[in-house]
């Protein structure tokens, strides 16, 4: 079903990071920085989100992407950030409460906690993996984190218009 977009007031500007999980992130952290060099930046952790997270950073400008390697606290507790492995991507967006206003009227489900600062100091919600009764919209079986752009990375996308051209 397609649905009448015409009066979006967001844009989704390119991809902010990936999340992998694991139940022993030191894994991770051989292949993606002593393997493949990608730089560590900083660390993250919460009780209440359940994780232990290492932040890694590729790339500059509108190609920075962050890299989150992320294991539980509590394996047993939730969330489980380390099922399924790929945890979530997130997206760059230019007005995130619009966006969270506009997906919600159109069915969008989220999951709790609404927008509030994550692991980077950015203003985070994330769209939940499945729909439900009351909301017929999810991630289709990927939990998806719509991240405030700032705005350096507003400005950059304006800059580069409506498509990116091959160099």
């Amino acid at each position: 079903m397609l649905l009448a977009m015409d009066s979006r007031p967001f844009k989704i500007l390119g991809v902010q990071q990936i999340a992998i999980g694991s139940t022993d992130k030191s894994e991770l952290t051989t292949l993606w920085c002593d393997l493949l060099g990608v730089e560590k930046v900083g660390d993250y952790q919460s009780e209440k989100e359940n994780v232990d997270e290492d932040i890694l950073v590729t790339g500059t400008g509108l190609g920075r992407v962050e890299i989150d390697l992320m294991q539980p606290i509590d394996p047993d507790a939730r969330p489980k950030v380390h099922v399924p492995a790929l945890n979530h991507i997130g997206l760059w967006v230019d007005e995130l409460a619009n966006a969270v206003e506009w997906l919600t009227a159109k069915g969008m489900r989220f999951t709790s906690g609404g927008i509030r600062k994550g692991a980077s100091g950015h203003d985070v919600c994330f769209i939940h993996p499945r729909s439900s009764e009351e909301f017929p919209y999810g991630g289709a079986g990927v939990l998806i984190e719509l991240v405030q752009a700032p705005a350096g990375v507003i400005v950059g996308a304006q800059d580069q218009g409506p498509h990116v051209k091959d160099a």
